[in-house]
């Protein structure tokens, strides 16, 4: 799979309009520090984002039928008190497909950490609905976006399991996945806790 931004509105990797994060270098190697992501992991997570090349979907029909199933999470997809807007969920939908394959094969750098601060401040009341006009709750609880990091790390491990790795490999590419997945809920969270970050 390209990773080429056709076809996925509202895509904003790389693109030159998206907000620079306040999150230095020196920031995200001590995250990376923190949690104890190596070359290794970096490895791992190349051969999980050939694993997971051509189950993208499949992983998505997980994730939302998981948010689908718990009301208290897919209404921030409309109005409060209203019904889900199913363009909206479709919108994201494709963005989150697109970022299960950037935590796996994009570089580190800047460009990626502009990118984490865009995916932020969409979570946030600073810029949630903007991108796609829509109506709906105007905040993702940061509870939410850090209870997430479980089914979303915990659900990708029978993913990795159907490349045919061995298991000490398969182990070593979620252990990968959990500690990026960490790492930006880490960096999302950011908007929420401003200057105590």
């Amino acid at each position: 799979m390209s990773l080429n931004v056709e076809g996925t509105p509202g895509y904003s990797y790389g693109r030159a309009d998206v907000t620079r994060s306040p999150v230095s270098e020196q920031d995200l190697a001590d995250l990376k520090a923190s949690v104890l992501f190596g070359e290794d992991d970096e490895r791992a997570l190349l051969a999980a984002g050939e694993v997971l090349e051509d189950q993208v979907e499949d992983v998505l029909d997980v994730w939302y039928g998981f948010v689908a199933s718990h009301p208290h999470l897919v209404r921030y997809f409309g109005p409060e008190g209203g019904e889900p807007n199913a363009d909206y969920l479709a919108r994201v939908r494709a963005r989150f497909g697109r970022w299960i394959l950037d935590t796996c094969r994009r570089p580190w750098d800047r460009a990626w950490l502009d990118y984490q601060e865009e995916i932020a401040l969409r979570h946030h009341r600073t810029c949630k609905n903007r991108t796609d006009s829509v109506d709906a709750i105007d905040q993702i609880a940061l509870r939410h976006i850090i209870a997430f990091v479980y089914p979303i790390t915990a659900t990708m491990r029978a993913f990795l399991e159907k490349g045919g790795a061995s298991e000490s490999e398969v182990d070593a590419m979620h252990q990968a996945w959990f500690k990026a997945v960490t790492l930006q809920v880490a960096l999302w969270s950011r908007p929420y806790a401003g200057a105590d970050w």
